[in-house]
C-alpha cells in the first residue's frame, strides 16, 4: 500500500513539474512576442517622426514660395484688373418680406413676464 502512495506522489510531482515547465515556456513565448511588438512599435514611431519631419520640410513657406514662383508664373495684381461698381450684377431679391413682422420678436412678446427662470426665487416686492 505504501508503495502505491509513493508511486502516486512521484507521478503527481512529475505531472506538476511538467505543468510548471509548460507554463514557463508559454510565458517565455509571450514575453518574446511582447518584445517583438514593442520593437515594431518603436520602428513605427520612428517612421512617423521621420515622415513628420519630411512633411515639415516640404510644407515650409520658403520652399512653397519658391515652387510657386518657379512653376505658376504669377504676376502682381494691377489696379486695372478690378471692375467698376456700376458693372456689378443686380442685388438678388429679398428672401424675407421687409414689411412682415419678426417671428422671433412676436414669440418674445408672448412670454409671460411673471415666469422666473433660473434657480433664484422671485424677488419680493418692495414696500
Amino acid at each position: 500500500m505504501m508503495r502505491l502512495v509513493h508511486v502516486l506522489v512521484i507521478g503527481m510531482l512529475v505531472f506538476a513539474a511538467a505543468y510548471v515547465y509548460r507554463i514557463k515556456m508559454e510565458s517565455t513565448v509571450r514575453t518574446e512576442k511582447v518584445l517583438q511588438i514593442q520593437a515594431e512599435l518603436r520602428k513605427e514611431r520612428e517612421a512617423i517622426a521621420r515622415l513628420r519631419a519630411e512633411w515639415a520640410q516640404l510644407d515650409s513657406p520658403g520652399r512653397l514660395q519658391g515652387l510657386a514662383a518657379r512653376h505658376l508664373k504669377l504676376k502682381p495684381v494691377g489696379a486695372r484688373q478690378f471692375d467698376a461698381l456700376k458693372n456689378l450684377p443686380e442685388r438678388p431679391p429679398a428672401v424675407v418680406d421687409p414689411s412682415a413682422p419678426d417671428p422671433i420678436a412676436s414669440m418674445i412678446e408672448k412670454i409671460d413676464p411673471d415666469i422666473v427662470t433660473g434657480s433664484l426665487p422671485a424677488p419680493e416686492p418692495a414696500q
